[in-house]
């Protein structure tokens, strides 16, 4: 495979270990086309700075063009906080509890357990978090399966773009048996030419129509200029060549063969203008829709 789609998706799983919480999570990655690198990231605010540029630089080390999804699904085993209950302050209240209730049993009922427990500082919540040291070996672990599944993604691409070099290789085929009937077509053509031109002539220089000699000249060079399309032909079978070149090469080529297209456009549009015969037209609007359908497979390619 030597050329990439800018179509794909991947998906990686992956898992970290700690000895108070353990992490488990599933990076998603689509891509589709652009002009450029364009990145939009979804992932926990909490770790979005620490991962954000290391993401974006992991994506521009193995891609070239096209617009990039990210998705961070991250869970943990446990909920965001714990509850902590001061134990000394509880014993404390409950010793103090039971001894005022034995001292005035007649008037006071039996302390309750949640009555202690309400207590404001008995029962507190804490957050269970990371230190610096275990956040940075998370987003290690991250980073590190987030440049898996971006080489997915890559496999991904590739194969797509097999499929896409191989509907261009069987375009430019048909581009080229389309030139070939114009170059042979242009072979007959200055007869033709020649014929109609001395029709004109004929026309031009009856007594009976008179015409300057600044006509007749123009009317002459328009048919030269018409007379001859190989210039066009050979550009066309250049341009071919450098297509399945550009194919075989292995590295982004999106962009060169998207000039390409504009190349091979204008040679079409030049063999049509220089047409006076309908078979040639007719050639040369073959060659156009060609052409576009070759262009709309490179609006794929990296």
């Amino acid at each position: 495979m030597t050329i990439a789609s800018m179509t794909g998706f991947s998906r990686k799983n992956g898992e970290f270990h700690f000895d108070k919480m353990d992490f488990s999570w599933f990076w998603e990655v689509k891509s589709v086309n652009n002009k450029s690198i364009d990145i939009k990231m979804k992932v926990p605010a909490w770790l979005d700075s620490a991962l954000a540029q290391a993401c974006k630089n992991v994506l521009t080390q193995n891609f070239a063009r096209g617009s990039f999804s990210l998705y961070l699904d991250l869970t943990s085993n446990l909920a965001e906080q714990q509850l902590k209950i001061n134990q000394d302050f509880l014993a404390a209240l409950t010793s103090e509890a039971i001894a005022l209730y034995q001292a005035h049993e007649d008037v006071l009922q039996k302390p309750s357990a949640s009555e202690l427990l309400a207590i404001k500082g008995v029962c507190e919540t804490e957050d269970v978090s990371l230190n610096e040291e275990e956040t940075q070996a998370l987003v290690d672990a991250l980073l590190k399966s987030f440049e898996e599944v971006c080489q997915k993604l890559k496999n991904d691409r590739m194969a797509e773009g097999e499929k896409i070099r191989l509907a261009l290789l069987d375009i430019l085929q048909n581009i080229a048996e389309i030139v070939g009937k114009v170059e042979t077509f242009a072979k007959s053509q200055p007869e033709k030419l020649k014929s109609r031109l001395q029709a004109q002539l004929d026309l031009l220089l009856d007594p009976t129509n008179p015409v300057s000699e600044d006509r007749l000249a123009q009317e002459v060079a328009l048919y030269v200029a018409r007379a001859d399309i190989q210039e066009e032909v050979d550009r066309l079978k250049a341009h071919i060549e450098t297509g399945k070149n550009l194919l075989s090469l292995h590295e982004p080529v999106g962009r060169r063969l998207d000039f390409l297209c504009q190349e091979l456009n204008r040679e079409a549009n030049t063999t049509c203008s220089k047409s006076c015969d309908i078979e040639l037209t007719n050639y040369g609007m073959d060659l156009k829709t060609l052409i576009e359908q070759f262009r709309e497979q490179v609006q794929n390619i990296e």
